[in-house]
């Protein structure tokens, strides 16, 4: 499946492109990796027809409008090694949420904060956001200080309610 309307993201050393049914096996290893999943509560997808399966559901959302998905690969690699996304927009859609996921091999070499800033950039430029939220893990110091060196301030007193563990942050739209 290819939604020609697709907002593909270049960056630097990056390319953030549509989700293909090509690409199951990293979908089925990010969703189900334990280092991956540390800090996540979310669905596995070991088999080939759940990684599947969520790969339609979210092409499906992005024909809906209701979320963007990008697989993040390298220029010079059609790999996927990781995702980011915005979804669960505000019913004004002033406000969205960003998750992502990348590949053990591929953390640590400044891949997630050059797609964070593409995204955050996209959202505040294209989809004319005023802020957006991240939802960690209180223990994910990864994701806390990739989020802090983007931006991003930590919300206090702000919870999810679907799990308790995690920390809120946003960063508002620069006027």
């Amino acid at each position: 499946m290819n939604n020609a309307n697709f907002p593909e993201i270049r960056s630097k050393r990056l390319l953030l492109r549509q989700l293909q049914p090509t690409d199951w096996e990293t979908i089925s290893f990010l969703r189900s990796d334990k280092k991956v999943n540390e800090f996540v509560i979310r669905p596995g997808a070991k088999l080939k027809k759940e990684a599947l399966a969520f790969i339609s559901k979210i092409n499906k959302g992005i024909i809906d409008k209701t979320l963007y998905y990008w697989v993040i690969t390298e220029k010079t690699n059609p790999k996927m090694i990781g995702s980011i996304c915005l979804w669960n927009f505000s019913e004004d859609k002033k406000v969205a949420e960003v998750g992502y996921d990348l590949h053990p091999e591929h953390q640590g070499k400044g891949v997630m904060t050059e797609s964070l800033k593409s995204v955050v950039r996209f959202g505040f430029n294209t989809l004319h956001l005023e802020h957006i939220e991240a939802f960690t893990h209180q223990l994910n110091e990864s994701s806390t200080r990739l989020l802090e060196k983007n931006g991003f301030s930590l919300v206090p007193g702000k919870k999810d309610e679907h799990n308790l563990n995690n920390i809120v942050y946003d960063i508002k739209k620069s006027p």
